[in-house]
């Protein structure tokens, strides 16, 4: 099929602490997509200690309790630059785990995912209904405790949080181009019925390790489809997506398969390297992904007896919304040494 040009997309790779995002306009982003530092996860320490260096007393009086409150006072400063660069109507996503942890020979769990929660109650959000992402493990030495003996045993922590807040009302498309645009954006009346579970059992955690020449060894990188998912859920062609803990840049990565704008912050400026390396040669991965969308579509719809018909490829589908859904294909990806990446794009016919 002839392919038609479509707009470009733009990413930003900023270093910094995304305390202070002077970079980002106020009232400009769509939608937030990120996965901070766990506090009181082991190797996210020396990082907020680095911030506040009253973390470090804490810990070594054996304050836990202390330390995961003056941890959370750093990612809420995060948050509160995050109120000021949405939208209203825009939404915010945030991948998060709890700790569980022995400190001055005290076990306990520190619940990170209620202090952000009341975080952005705080901040006037919206809390809309979280995903839980299960991570099960078979390893041998999963459980916590003293074995069989009551009560020193402990539930093994296997899974993580997504919260989802939205900033004001609902968000409204007015304009025809608007409409338009969020009608190609749709997605499959099948993807709905998994992507809107509040339990996500299919994901795979990402490989944690790194190879960045500076000792740091490790990440925190959430896979592919978790931020794919999520753009595609709560955001539209061309839309501003943020994440203010960038990684490895998975984030970027997704927006681009998505054609949506992004900017992103890190700290670690070694990090620059790792993104830029993944990607170089994404292009063709992220092509892939939309034709295995299709492909999968194209296996569900099969004997089904759909009768509807998307205009612009001609599959069948279930329902009239998924009718102008629209795929879009990456031509190229460029990554200047000033963390600007343009992408473009090309829309099949």
């Amino acid at each position: 099929m002839p392919k038609r040009p479509s707009k470009n997309t733009v990413h930003r790779v900023l270093v910094g602490n995304s305390q202070e995002m002077k970079e980002v306009e106020s009232a400009s982003v769509d939608l937030v997509v990120t996965s901070p530092p766990y506090p009181m996860i082991e190797m996210w320490d020396e990082t907020f200690c680095t911030l506040n260096e009253n973390i470090r007393h804490k810990m070594q009086r054996n304050d836990g309790n202390g330390a995961h409150c003056l941890m959370h006072a750093e990612l809420d400063a995060v948050w509160n630059e995050t109120d000021r660069v949405l939208k209203d109507g825009a939404i915010a996503c945030i991948n998060i785990g709890d700790a569980t942890r022995s400190v001055g020979g005290q076990f306990q769990m520190f619940p990170n995912h209620s202090h952000v929660t009341e975080h952005f109650r705080e901040l006037g959000f919206a809390c809309l209904p979280s995903i839980i992402w299960r991570k099960p493990t078979n390893a041998p030495n999963k459980f916590m405790g003293s074995g069989m003996l009551p009560p020193g045993a402990y539930v093994t922590l296997e899974h993580e949080h997504i919260l989802i807040f939205r900033k004001g009302e609902r968000r409204r498309f007015s304009s025809e181009d608007e409409k338009a645009v969020r009608n190609e954006s749709a997605f499959f009346w099948e993807e709905r019925n998994l992507w809107f579970s509040d339990v996500w059992t299919d994901l795979r955690g990402a490989s944690q390790k790194l190879n960045t020449g500076n000792g740091r060894e490790r990440s925190g990188a959430f896979p592919f489809e978790l931020p794919y998912r999520l753009i595609n859920m709560y955001s539209a062609k061309r839309d501003v997506v943020l994440d203010p803990f960038l990684g490895t840049g998975t984030t970027v990565l997704a927006a681009i398969t998505s054609m949506r704008n992004s900017i992103g912050y890190e700290m670690d400026a070694a990090m620059l390297s790792v993104i830029k390396e993944r990607l170089e040669g994404f292009k063709d991965t992220a092509n892939e992904y939309a034709r295995r969308r299709i492909e999968t579509h194209n296996e569900f719809a099969a004997g089904r007896g759909c009768r509807v018909v998307n205009q612009p490829h001609g599959f069948r589908c279930m329902s009239i919304q998924e009718t102008n859904i629209r795929f879009d294909l990456v031509d190229s990806i460029a990554f200047d040494d000033m963390g600007s990446v343009k992408a473009t794009h090309s829309r099949y016919e």
